[in-house]
């Protein structure tokens, strides 16, 4: 799976060009308070995780989707065909005419 951050692409799309203007538009339209230092790393930076909060206010600052935000391929990833051994015979037990136990 492959997941892309496309904030800086959702952003010019909307004619937001900069962080501050970002940070601007959080605290007006959404009420989010965000450092500078956390919008330009949302803005520049592949983020590891977003809180879901943070997710939403980008949405309505931005007035767009999460899907415009992410992008996940969710592809299978193939993984090679390992060979199954081959199971080896167990010895047997019981005497040679295949019994464990004398007769009654």
């Amino acid at each position: 799976m492959n997941i892309k951050w496309k904030l800086r692409m959702a952003a010019a799309q909307r004619e937001v060009w900069t962080g501050a203007q970002l940070r601007r538009l959080l605290s007006e339209k959404a009420g989010l308070e965000l450092s500078s230092a956390s919008v330009s790393a949302l803005f520049t930076k592949e983020p590891s995780q977003v809180k879901m909060s943070t997710l939403a206010a980008l949405c309505t600052a931005l007035e767009c989707s999460p899907n415009d935000l992410i992008e996940v391929d969710t592809t299978p990833v193939e993984r090679p065909v390992t060979p199954v051994p081959p199971v080896a015979e167990l010895p047997r037990a019981a005497s040679a005419r295949g019994r464990s136990m004398p007769p009654i």
